[in-house]
């Protein structure tokens, strides 16, 4: 697929979660994806699953601690630009594809490494996942209903926020250096940090003595009348978000709010009485009555939906964010670049698909390739 990233070769150990969506997103671009695959049984079953992030992407499956597995992955990383791994540290070192192995065959190649807790630390090598990272930032502690447990926020802020973006954003700033200086580097992409750096707006407005660790009490925290959600005659709901004070007076005047009654926006002694008018207001209509009044007003008031009805909302079909091919429904390709359009590359190939073509692009000869078939060091495609 033609893009911004062209003629870049990936290669992808793969894992789950925040290391093949970084992947997803790099192949969007346009850089040629190779994953390497475990020929394990939970793997196998991904021959009938299929992963929006693994699209686009080739399908090389090797069992790396098969003998001679190293040889043929770093032969793969004499031509790469990129490789991404997910594993606990140590691991790829053992394997034989470390960042030093595939340093002295490639010195250019930017070696991304995606984990939890990163590659230092007492807790470097313990096992976690995206719920458990973002529990030792404070970001978790801040999420749900003041009183009850914390709400995990899918895994969109440590996984893919705090993870797959850092690592992307490392891994381009790292290539741009590799082409100015020749020479490659390791991107130590972990999620504590990357949540942790996402939090330096909580961390200014605590500083500024606006925010504070009790929850529903602060200002994107469901804790102000005039920034939260608010349940409709159909069991759905609204967002508002008018901050300003001009959105926030349109939001009253389009609800037929008297704004001396209702009280000022910022007098935290109303905020009880303002949360019950507003709940009592708009569980008056249905979410898309409520939502046809504010279609295209500056009040910050739209309607909640779930991911199927967001497909045929109008500002997503403009844009085309969302378009179904089969059984899935594919996310467009970002960002959005002026000089160029850029559709997603629906393919989303099987298991070991290309193995036998991509060994023989990177130079193995016929009968090379049936030995490591035969031995079973690589798999192709049943």
């Amino acid at each position: 697929m033609s893009g911004p990233l062209s003629g870049y070769r990936v290669i992808e150990l793969a894992g789950i979660g925040p290391g093949p969506y970084a992947s997803q997103l790099l192949s969007d671009l346009g850089a040629d994806v190779v994953c390497v695959e475990r020929p394990s049984k939970n793997n196998l079953a991904r021959l009938s699953l299929k992963s929006i992030d693994s699209r686009g992407k080739r399908s090389l499956v090797i069992d790396l601690r098969a003998e001679g597995a190293s040889e043929v992955v770093l032969k793969l990383v004499e031509t790469a630009d990129i490789l991404i791994e997910g594993n606990r540290p140590g691991v790829t070192e053992r394997l034989g594809v470390g960042p030093e192995d595939c340093h002295k065959v490639n010195p250019k190649l930017i070696y991304g490494r995606m984990t939890g807790w990163g590659q230092t630390g007492p807790w470097a090598k313990m096992a976690g996942h995206d719920i458990n990272y973002i529990s030792i930032t404070g970001a978790l502690h801040a999420m749900g209903k003041d009183g009850d447990p914390p709400m995990p926020p899918l895994n969109f802020v440590g996984d893919y926020g705090a993870g797959s973006m850092v690592l992307v954003m490392g891994i381009l700033s790292a290539l741009l250096q590799a082409e100015k200086t020749g020479k490659g580097d390791i991107v130590d992409a972990a999620i504590v940090d990357g949540t942790s750096s996402l939090m330096g707006v909580l961390y200014t407005l605590s500083g500024s003595k606006v925010w504070t660790t009790q929850r529903e009490s602060n200002l994107f925290d469901g804790g102000m009348p005039y920034y939260r959600c608010y349940k409709t005659a159909d069991e759905k709901f609204m967002a508002i978000g008018c901050l300003e004070p001009q959105f926030f007076k349109l939001m009253l005047d389009t609800l037929g709010l008297d704004k001396d009654s209702y009280g000022h926006q910022h007098d935290v002694t109303k905020h009880a009485d303002q949360h019950k008018i507003l709940e009592k207001t708009f569980a008056s209509k249905t979410r898309d009555e409520w939502a046809s009044v504010f279609d295209g007003l500056d009040a910050c008031v739209t309607p909640v939906l779930d991911y199927e009805e967001a497909t045929s909302h109008p500002q997503n079909v403009a844009r085309g964010g969302l378009k179904k091919h089969g059984a899935l429904t594919h996310p467009r390709t970002v960002p959005v670049f002026s000089s160029r359009k850029t559709e997603p590359d629906f393919k989303i190939p099987n298991m070991g698909a290309d193995t036998e073509s991509i060994l023989i692009e990177a130079g193995f000869s016929p009968e090379r390739l049936s030995r490591l078939l035969e031995n079973k060091v690589v798999f192709s495609e049943d």
